[in-house]
């Protein structure tokens, strides 16, 4: 099967220029790019970007360019078309269809290229997977615990529950939250065919989790330094 990498992300940030911001001296991209590249079972590298530094920087990295159009990086632009118009030049200009495409997020470096390879893997020994993603337990903020505003002011709970609750997290059924970091997608079952759980519908119906620990998505500038401490605790080292 044809493995193909998408590293996806936006020039126009809150946080400006977010993605090429310095971790241990490389740019914030640099991570999830080597993740890839170092993974040894993806053939082909792309990034999609409005940003021409972004662009720049993967390009030396080795990843094909695929310039986003503006409309398509708005606040409330969608994943998902960026991740089709990037398949729709990869075919007309590359002349390239991928089977398995993982998609990478360019302000997340909580991904390692053993991840990567083992979403891969699963997706080759069980085609019938639409996706393979990463998801965290959160307890804490267990749905059973989340709240509404009523018209009166008050709280109710969010989702309507039957019978008693326990307010120890512990007693909760295990909660899984999926990740920002990367996506494993089977595009012969997900993005254009079948539909899957909303939000992330793209991903298609029959979705395997990878369990990890934590994502570390940087929003504000004190996220770098949750993005150096995970890499310590996991050992990252590509030099």
């Amino acid at each position: 099967m044809t493995i193909t990498a998408l590293l996806t992300g936006k020039g126009t940030n809150s946080l400006r220029d977010k993605n090429l911001l310095p971790v241990r001296g490389k740019p914030l991209l640099y991570y999830p790019a080597m993740a890839a590249l170092r993974c040894g079972r993806i053939g082909r590298f792309f990034v999609s970007s409005d940003g021409p530094s972004i662009l720049d920087t993967a390009a030396a990295l080795g990843f094909e360019r695929i310039e986003r159009p503006p409309e398509l990086c708005r606040p409330d632009s969608r994943h998902v078309d960026a991740i089709n118009h990037a398949l729709d030049i990869m075919h007309a200009q590359h002349r390239h269809d991928p089977d398995i495409l993982v998609v990478l997020l360019a302000n997340n470096i909580s991904v390692t290229a053993a991840m990567l390879a083992d979403s891969i893997d699963q997706i080759l020994a069980d085609p019938t997977i639409s996706a393979v993603v990463p998801v965290y337990e959160d307890q804490d903020h267990h749905p059973f615990r989340a709240k509404s505003v009523a018209t009166d002011g008050t709280i109710q709970p969010f989702l309507p529950l039957a019978g008693d609750v326990s307010t120890n997290r512990q007693d909760l059924p295990p909660c899984y939250y999926l990740c920002h970091n990367f996506w494993t997608l089977n595009l012969s079952r997900s993005v254009r065919n079948g539909t899957g759980q909303p939000p992330w519908s793209f991903m298609g119906p029959r979705v395997k989790p990878i369990k990890v620990e934590e994502s570390v998505d940087v929003h504000i500038a004190r996220d770098l330094l949750l993005c150096e401490d995970w890499l310590d605790r996991h050992d990252i080292r590509y030099d």
